[in-house]
């Protein structure tokens, strides 16, 4: 991995959809009406519903995993989330917009035998917009 560092690798695209929204709102309590009331959003800025900022951080997994240029250490069994440093929710993702994660490692390091820790900055791209949903240096535990 640490050939990789300075590499940016990219996901796919995944669709928030309003039902994606609505299960947030219900698993957190998060039920404001800018996420759940597609008439009351209309009225806003934003003119639609959007998807909660943590919603967007929670999908990292996702669309890390489907990244199949991202490096990986070689006989990893698992990678835990570690956590994150200067989270950004920098635009509103419209509800049914698609995004997609781009990924460049910045640092790899061994904590002890058969435990690494890997930084990456993470961008989430809005299709179509100029303006990236969230930014973030991430932090993942590696164990081999």
């Amino acid at each position: 991995m640490q050939a990789a560092i300075g590499r940016t690798a990219t996901s796919g695209w995944i669709i928030v959809s309003q039902a994606m929204i609505d299960a947030f709102a219900d698993a957190t309590g998060d039920r404001q009406f800018i996420h759940i009331d597609p008439v009351r959003a209309a009225a806003t800025p934003f003119g639609t519903t959007v998807a909660h900022g943590f919603l967007t951080l929670s999908l990292l997994p996702r669309l890390m995993e489907d990244m199949p240029d991202a490096p990986r250490l070689t006989g990893a069994t698992m990678y835990v989330n570690y956590g994150g440093n200067r989270v950004r929710f920098l635009a509103p993702v419209p509800s049914g917009a698609r995004i997609r994660a781009h990924a460049r490692l910045l640092a790899v390091e061994q904590k002890r035998p058969g435990q690494y820790r890997s930084t990456s900055e993470i961008t989430i791209e809005i299709d179509g917009q100029a303006k990236p949903a969230m930014v973030a240096e991430w932090i993942t535990q590696i164990f081999a």
